[in-house]
């Protein structure tokens, strides 16, 4: 077996990892409200995400078309198995450190962060396609604050609308409401998030001559993503869903229906759009969103302010990781 078919099958064999524990590690934030209000068990919880993700996953390849070209010219890459596998390896390794800690970063900043540290150690600055990067950079910096806009304003809206409704019949509605917004949010995570694990492995065809260079993603690539992405949300994530089903605010029902419309409508708007955005931080800032419309001394700016801290370190380091890796993977290949 050649060098180059065995680090596109590790490339392979380490993306599907990376979207499993995606699965695990992001996939939690789409349920924790409706785990912390109660409407869904666990358990029933983490089964709806696991077979929403998958469908959402199946649906769109958009997003993975962004990856797969936007941030890096395949063609330009003399090394392009070894900067995938260092990127793969650097993001999954800050995955498992945060999730570890419980602090709910984004994959998604990991895995672009990665892929342009590893580039970059690989070529210089050059390596980047700075049209595509910028795209990238930019629905990830707006997304989150457009989440919190649009979170303060759904439940503003929700104030106002039921201000004169019977407190526990409303809550007991908003309770059945949940499951249908947790599916609707665990949907949206998958048309946005399953694409990535996609696109790089998409990337590594492409680069190792495997797919021509305006190919779609192949239906098997699709498949097992999906899958692996189902299956690591079947695992759980409970101390990432403890972060944020209960340490940013104290969340109701009828917060957690407006937290979960809020996601999904600016998931879906971008996953429309064909750029990847942190499914962590668009949920997280709906949540702080709502609260601050809620009651602004009910959010708890302390785990918001930790929150923040890992979401901007969380690029440069994955980048630092992904440099370090790629010449160590040197050293071997």
């Amino acid at each position: 077996m050649d060098t180059l078919l065995i680090l596109t099958v590790l490339i392979v064999i380490g993306a599907l990892a990376f979207d499993f524990i995606n699965g695990f590690h992001d996939t939690a934030n789409s349920i924790a409200t409706s785990v912390s209000t109660k409407a869904l068990r666990p358990r029933q919880a983490i089964l709806l995400a696991a077979v929403m993700n998958f469908v959402g996953a199946m649906t769109f390849t958009g997003v993975a078309k962004s990856i797969s070209k936007d941030i890096v010219d395949p063609f330009t890459l003399q090394n392009g198995s070894i900067v995938i596998l260092a990127a793969l390896i650097a993001a999954i390794t800050w995955n498992l450190v945060t999730w570890y800690y419980g602090i709910p970063s984004s994959s998604s900043h990991a895995i672009i962060g990665s892929i342009a540290g590893a580039a970059l150690a690989a070529e210089g600055f050059n390596a980047l396609n700075y049209s595509g990067f910028t795209k990238i950079i930019k629905a990830l910096l707006i997304s989150p604050l457009l989440a919190f806009v649009v979170g303060f304003t759904v439940y503003s809206i929700f104030k106002v609308v039921f201000k004169n409704f019977n407190l526990t019949k409303t809550n007991r509605n908003f309770r059945y409401m949940q499951v249908a917004t947790a599916a609707l949010q665990s949907y949206s995570h998958g048309t946005n998030d399953a694409q990535k694990a996609m696109g790089i492995i998409t990337l590594a065809l492409i680069a190792n001559g495997y797919l021509g260079a305006d190919a779609d993603v192949p239906f098997w690539v699709q498949f097992s993503c999906a899958l692996a992405m189902g299956l690591g949300t079947s695992v759980g994530g409970w101390k990432i869903i403890k972060t944020v089903g209960g340490k940013i605010m104290k969340i109701r029902p009828v917060n957690g229906v407006a937290a979960d419309i809020t996601g999904a409508a600016v998931i879906f708007g971008a996953t429309f759009m064909h750029v990847p955005v942190s499914t962590t931080h668009v949920i997280s800032s709906g949540i702080l969103g709502v609260g601050a419309s809620h009651r602004l001394k009910g959010v708890k700016w302390g785990t918001a302010q930790r929150m923040l801290i890992t979401w901007v370190i969380t690029l440069p380091i994955s980048a630092l990781l992904a440099a370090v890796s790629y010449f160590v993977l040197n050293l071997f290949f």
